[in-house]
């Protein structure tokens, strides 16, 4: 593709690894051009005529009575409006994605039992990347999720694995805003607002109606290391990602607002744009539409507003410790998504890296406990400490609402008896998912995933009971304490009997 990028003047240096530059602040105001006075003035929006031939843009990414606390969009002035397309046919290639988890559909069904799938790796005979190229699109696969799209409430789950950069192609999501964690690859996210690279250990958020193409970044000079990327896509209905309220940690902890990064202003020329076309695939309730047009949609020379895409480092993440027992895995929340419901959040996106465990006396593995939420665990990089299921990077584990779970009893026996020494944790990065509802899977996650791996049989058989060899110790000391707090012991029967 021919085509021109021209310099910016950004916030933030690129460097040897990363070409680009950006933006910081989680729900900024930012304001970005890449020529000098292609913003209009201050005080106006639309001007009659914008500099250099610009037309001017909005979109809304909230609804226009919204408070001014949520309200978000961005005004872009670019090369041609998006309206410049021709008309939209629906897709006939087959693609798993579903964006309805109601039980009127016949693809999903919600099941008590826990699943874990290992990654989309190359033995799924028909449909793997390595037996035939696929693009990030083409590469999602929806392993469950909740509510609906259409009535802006739930959310989607995703797994993806692509080997083809997207090229004159561009995708466009109308059902949510979409948050990708890379597990393998580096991806060079290319919007209309500007460009991000995103490693593995980085999250990238992609709000609805922001047209984007995603490629495998390869730095300068290689050319032979394989193309291959894959990871993990969380998609929120109706709701956007925020920043977790601090409450009593104050104005420090967890994720802070600085180290949220968004692009700046970056467009593409394309001289030929009247011989050549150009794919947008749009996803809308779960089905995708295709529709071309003579010329790139990366083409914003300037743009301004809260309503943009941005990246997150999250080895920058502040995790938290306790002296005695465990915190709750909110505790490590980057983000999450607020509900309709007041005070509730629809799903929490938790992070677990390097930290230290110093707690004493306390037991240091998951405990065995029921929640409201549904848990599902990605393994980013490194090993998983778990002893119940076999999850390896790139996989997925499900727990369903209120189902009980937690360790082994070999390994709750272990732990009963290790040392309380302070431990630092290092070398594995996993993230897990509360969703605070009910979540149906995918007949496709369910029968279909190359890599089910349904729990072990006979998993829990071991289990003792040790309460009923401590029962005559534990009613001799509880007539022993009646006693020594002055408390009548029942009398004896004739009999002699209590």
């Amino acid at each position: 593709m021919a085509f021109q990028q021209f310099p910016t003047w950004p916030r933030t240096a690129a460097d040897s690894e990363d070409p680009y530059r950006y933006q910081v602040g989680f729900g900024n105001h930012h304001s970005t051009e890449a020529i000098p006075g292609a913003l209009p003035p201050h005080g106006t929006n639309l001007p009659q005529k914008s500099r250099y031939g610009l037309y001017a843009e909005l979109l809304n990414g909230t609804s226009f009575m919204s408070t001014k606390s949520t309200a978000a969009n961005v005004w872009m002035y670019r090369g041609k409006p998006a309206a410049a397309r021709h008309p939209p046919s629906q897709v006939e290639e087959i693609f798993h994605l579903e964006s309805c988890f109601l039980p009127t559909n016949s693809n999903v069904a919600f099941t008590p039992l826990p699943y874990t799938w290992g990654p989309l790796k190359s033995n799924e005979s028909s449909n793997s990347a390595t037996n035939r190229r696929v693009t990030f699109v083409q590469g999602l696969r929806t392993m469950g999720g909740h509510g609906d799209a259409t009535l802006k409430e739930g959310l989607a789950v995703h797994q993806y694995e692509f080997n083809m950069n997207m090229e004159r192609e561009a995708f466009v999501n109308h059902d949510g805003e979409l948050l990708v964690v890379p597990q393998q690859g580096t991806l060079n996210v290319k919007t209309e607002l500007g460009s991000l690279l995103v490693k593995p250990g980085s999250i990238v958020v992609l709000p609805p109606g922001i047209r984007f193409s995603v490629e495998i970044f390869r730095p300068a000079g290689d050319q032979w290391s394989e193309i291959k990327a894959s990871g993990y896509a969380l998609e929120v209905f109706g709701t956007r990602y925020a920043l977790p309220d601090l409450g009593v940690l104050g104005a420090n902890g967890l994720a802070h607002d600085r180290d949220f990064e968004y692009p700046v202003a970056r467009f593409d020329l394309d001289p030929d744009e009247d011989t050549s076309s150009f794919c947008v695939t749009v996803k809308l309730a779960g089905r995708l539409f295709s529709y071309t047009q003579p010329h790139t949609p990366f083409d914003v020379v300037a743009w301004h507003g809260k309503y943009a895409p941005y990246r997150y480092d999250l080895s920058r993440f502040c995790h938290l410790t306790a002296n005695t027992d465990q915190l709750d895995p909110t505790s490590y929340c980057v983000l999450t998504a607020p509900s309709k419901w007041p005070a509730a959040s629809l799903v929490d996106f938790c992070v677990f890296g390097d930290k230290w465990a110093v707690s004493r006396n306390t037991l240091r593995i998951p405990y065995y406990h029921r929640n409201i939420a549904t848990e599902l665990c990605g393994v980013i990089h490194g090993q998983y400490k778990g002893s119940v299921r076999p999850l390896e990077a790139g996989g997925l584990s499900f727990e369903q609402s209120y189902m009980p779970h937690g360790e082994t009893y070999e390994a709750y026996t272990q732990a009963s008896e290790a040392a309380n020494d302070p431990t630092k944790l290092e070398g594995s990065l996993f993230f897990m998912l509360n969703v605070s509802s009910h979540l149906a899977l995918t007949r496709w996650a369910m029968e279909q995933h190359p890599d089910i791996r349904l729990e072990r049989p006979g998993i829990w058989a071991s289990v003792q009971n040790h309460f009923v060899h401590h029962l005559k110790h534990a009613a001799d000391a509880s007539w022993s304490d009646a006693t020594d707090q002055h408390i009548p012991t029942p009398p004896k029967s004739p009999n002699g009997r209590v």
